[in-house]
């Protein structure tokens, strides 16, 4: 049976009724044993020489296991994850509501896992998940950290098998790998929820899928239909012209020699950096643009996707919506 333990951190162990009383189970060893040959992987090939020392030592087997037996430990089956399509985004108590909406609260309740299954809102989902990763990750629950590394395995097993965003997952990675070493360099210097074995686990886990995305092969498509190579240069240039990332039209003038003597037209880029950038504006972040994202209800002070809706009490509800960008959903909940 599972135990509820007053660690709020996680939701508890597992446990076994004997003739001498109960004892905790640890049905851990095989899911060790399988989680352990997957993370055997050259660290050298993603960390630098001054995060190597993070690994390097003579206990390093000893180590991994037992960092695996906790990270296990703490990985229950029994996810506390909801999949609500808005939520309430209460900033202080009142007599109807005590309490206040964290950012991992809000992360666990929205219906982030169906969301990334949606092309127009994964690259939302991404760019979220990449905000968190370099600033606010220690400031989630035990939980919502349970989460996010769940939706982030959902997010690289995807990449991996359609092939598609695996330059969005990499930058990522490397963001939160980034993180992870340097709180795991100065644990002490700041507060971690949960075992220091178990950010290095994750660390570990994040480093494989860096090591899985690196070794990632684009199956050429065999197709007797129509190609880009069939349609006419206007049409080519058509495409390349609605492309708001440069990236994308690097990438795309790799693919043919027309297409490659297209990318490279000057006027292309001026449009493309008059869309990211005002006259007086010379600086980053560039424009982002989505195809769906979350919504807020000033009225209602509610959060949700827009094709779900809410139970908006407003005359003229469209007045109140406001598009909420990946910073402005970290915003939100800032005190």
């Amino acid at each position: 049976m599972p135990f509820l333990g007053q660690d709020w951190r996680s939701p508890g162990w597992s446990w076994i009724k004997t003739e001498d009383g109960w004892k905790r189970c640890e049905p851990w060893s095989q899911e060790l044993e399988r989680e352990n040959n997957q993370c055997n992987i050259s660290h050298s090939i993603i960390l630098n020489s001054e995060d190597e020392e993070i690994f390097n030592n003579e206990e390093h087997e000893y180590a991994s296991k037992k960092r695996k037996k906790d990270h296990f430990r703490n990985d229950t089956n029994t996810q506390c994850f909801y999949r609500e399509k808005w939520i309430y985004v209460h900033k202080e108590s009142t007599r109807e509501r005590h309490g206040y909406c964290t950012l991992g609260e809000a992360f666990n309740r929205l219906d982030f896992s169906s969301a990334i299954q949606d092309t127009r809102r994964f690259n939302y989902v991404v760019r979220l998940l990449q905000l968190i990763a370099k600033s606010q990750l220690t400031s989630l629950s035990g939980v919502a950290q349970k989460n996010y590394f769940h939706i982030l395995d959902k997010i690289v097993q995807k990449v991996l098998s359609d092939h598609q965003n695996p330059r969005l997952i990499k930058d990522l990675l490397q963001d939160l790998s980034s993180t992870l070493c340097i709180l795991i360099r100065g644990v002490g210097k700041s507060v971690l929820v949960g075992n220091i074995n178990i950010w290095i686990c994750r660390l570990e886990t994040v480093l494989s899928w860096q090591q899985q995305l690196q070794n990632l092969q684009m199956a050429k498509h065999v197709s007797g239909g129509l190609t880009l190579s069939d349609l006419p240069v206007h049409m080519l240039n058509n495409i390349l012209y609605r492309l708001s990332d440069g990236w994308d039209i690097v990438t795309l003038g790799q693919v043919t020699p027309t297409l490659a003597v297209l990318s490279e037209d000057r006027r292309l880029w001026k449009k493309l950096c008059q869309y990211h950038f005002a006259e007086k504006q010379k600086y980053y972040p560039t424009k982002e643009q989505y195809g769906d994202t979350l919504h807020f209800c000033r009225h209602c002070s509610i959060l949700f996707w827009k094709d779900s809706g809410h139970p908006c009490t407003a005359a003229d509800p469209d007045s109140c919506f406001t598009p909420v960008s990946p910073q402005h959903f970290i915003d939100l909940f800032k005190f």
